[in-house]
């Protein structure tokens, strides 16, 4: 099952990546990406290694970003694949078959390509301007994400990305979002895990009563 909260690891170092990421797991995330950058690959497959050890210590799943072979080789439970990295449907043919993969979008059209290719999930953004990303994509905004997923037919779930604080969940849950990936704000404070769980969850159910009395 895919989570409705994603936390998107930090750090200026590996090791505050893994700091991080122990932070996470022991305020209550379920579901945690490695995202490490200009790094070569010997490294990253390092701190993976221990990211592994720590998740699995806690029971939470392990999303790889950008490297199947690192995901396969440390048993993560899947890998987040960007618009640039490799093609999701050479990746399910490279992973073990009960791997997760997701893919990056930022437009109908790339999340239309994702569907093709069966991704298990969408990461849809950005929905603001992040400082946690180079090369940013136009911004989305809650238009953006209401016109992708009003023409998007699929139940494929979708992740909004970018930006996010717990501020905004009520209103992108509205826009048929399935769940937020978090990074900055969470690692400024864990102790906002549990809200933004909260949120989640009840702004959901929420969002299902509207629609069943419209039924």
């Amino acid at each position: 099952m895919i989570s409705k909260l994603h936390y998107i690891s930090q750090g200026k170092t590996p090791l505050e990546h893994l700091e991080n990421i122990e932070k996470a797991c022991l305020h209550g995330a379920d579901w945690i990406q490695l995202r490490l950058k200009n790094l070569d690959e010997e490294s990253i497959l390092s701190t993976a290694k221990k990211a592994r050890e720590i998740t699995s210590a806690h029971q939470v799943k392990l999303i790889i970003n950008d490297y199947c072979k690192v995901a396969k080789q440390v048993e993560a439970d899947g890998v987040h694949l960007g618009k640039t990295d490799t093609c999701p449907a050479m990746a399910r043919k490279e992973l073990l078959d009960w791997q997760i993969i997701g893919g990056t979008a930022n437009t109908l059209e790339d999340c239309k390509a994702l569907v093709e290719k069966q991704v298990d999930y969408i990461g849809l953004g950005p929905f603001r301007f992040t400082t946690t990303k180079d090369n940013l994509s136009p911004i989305l905004g809650l238009e953006g994400y209401t016109q992708i997923l009003d023409n998007l037919n699929s139940n494929i779930p979708v992740i909004a990305i970018g930006g996010i604080t717990l501020t905004d969940v009520v209103d992108i849950l509205k826009t048929k979002v399935y769940g937020v990936a978090v990074s900055g704000e969470i690692t400024s404070d864990f102790n906002t895990i549990s809200a933004f769980q909260e949120q989640l969850k009840t702004s959901k159910l929420a969002n299902l009563l509207k629609q069943n009395q419209h039924v």
